[in-house]
């Protein structure tokens, strides 16, 4: 029988992760995560969470580590910048539309994350302890795992802020048996009466400090499925998935974010040709774009918001662009026929202002 290896220390762990770009790492106990809980139900319960489910589907589930891993002591939390040195330029005019992606949607950046926090929890279940991955699991409340692990603070506009660094970073955990000392005390409020992100956000989302009403941010009115409301469709403009606005205006995550940056080449998909997308089929979209949430994996809601891009952005005088529409409207879909027709008179008003 094979004798257990030492168990790793949290500075090992910490080297393990660094070539995988993790740049912090922090633990929490494995308690119920009780604040979220309760915030959870409530604004579940208020309706601020629309249809949206991951977490909100089974709060009890969702913030109690030891339904992920019985017996759980631990938690370790790890994150990842997401922010690039320099970011690709819209392309030109002439290119035709294109549709603006929201950052952390770039490329995949949750695939290394989890790879390297699996890796280490095989090390730690060489050890002799049980110990899970997870990230951008609905299992546990990642960003509340992290705020009790130490790494930062919830901002106004909700994300987790770490100190000297902002909120550009995705999350990941690692729930284990093995008993870690967890971090003495959280990350004090770094906000102070700045409430930029909340007069930045374009639809009022941000109904308080710390509470969004998803049925109006951008980022969930982008990946639900259905017709999107038409008084957000002038506010999406370029957008086809998510949006960085409460973090463009953050004071702390523009100034002090560029300390945590991912050093690649690879930018990935910034922007999306929204005439090819709308002419492709499924399986380019999937091929590109598959690592997306999207609701079912039906691509249609990604057509959809092409369409609404297109009438925000493309040159109203574009013969291929108004024949692309003509071509919706007469479609089988109806959602995405009363899209591509409010897509035209759209083009229609822009060009008389014009």
């Amino acid at each position: 029988m094979r004798r257990p290896e030492p168990l790793p220390t949290i500075e090992e762990i910490k080297a393990q992760l660094m070539p995988s770009g993790v740049t912090h790492v922090g633990v929490a106990s494995a308690d119920v995560l009780t604040d979220a809980r309760r915030d959870l139900y409530q604004r579940r319960d208020e309706g601020l969470h629309d249809t949206m489910e991951f977490t909100y589907r089974n709060p009890d589930r969702s913030t109690d580590p030891r339904q992920a891993v019985p017996d759980a002591l631990s938690v370790v939390v790890a994150a990842r910048p997401y922010l690039t040195e320099s970011d690709p330029e819209c392309p030109p005019r002439e290119a035709g539309p294109h549709a603006r992606v929201g950052r952390y949607a770039w490329v995949d950046h949750y695939a290394p994350l989890r790879e390297s926090l699996r890796e280490v929890a095989k090390r730690i279940r060489r050890s002799g302890h049980r110990a899970v991955a997870f990230a951008d699991d609905n299992s546990i409340v990642d960003r509340a795992a992290a705020y009790q692990a130490g790494l930062g603070w919830y901002g106004k506009n909700a994300n987790l802020l770490l100190p000297g660094a902002g909120s550009w970073f995705v999350l990941g955990s690692i729930v284990t048996t093995a008993d870690y000392q967890p971090s003495s005390t959280p990350v004090g409020d770094g906000c102070g009466t700045c409430r930029k992100c909340l007069d930045g956000c374009p639809t009022e989302a941000i109904v308080a400090p710390g509470v969004i009403d998803a049925r109006r941010c951008l980022s969930w009115v982008l990946q639900k499925p259905g017709t999107i409301p038409l008084a957000f469709r002038e506010q999406i403009h370029d957008r086809i998935y998510g949006c960085d606005d409460c973090q463009d205006v953050c004071p702390i995550s523009v100034r002090l974010g560029p300390r945590n940056t991912i050093d690649t080449d690879d930018v990935g998909h910034a922007w999306v040709d929204a005439v090819a997308l709308l002419d492709a089929p499924d399986d380019w979209i999937e091929e590109r774009y598959g690592y997306w949430y999207v609701a079912g994996r039906d691509f249609r809601w990604l057509r959809r918001n092409a369409l609404i891009v297109i009438g925000n952005v493309a040159d109203p005088r574009d013969r291929r662009v108004v024949a692309l529409l003509e071509r919706y409207r007469s479609g089988i879909d109806s959602t995405l026929a009363e899209h591509a027709e409010w897509a035209l008179a759209r083009l229609v008003s822009r060009r008389s202002l014009s």
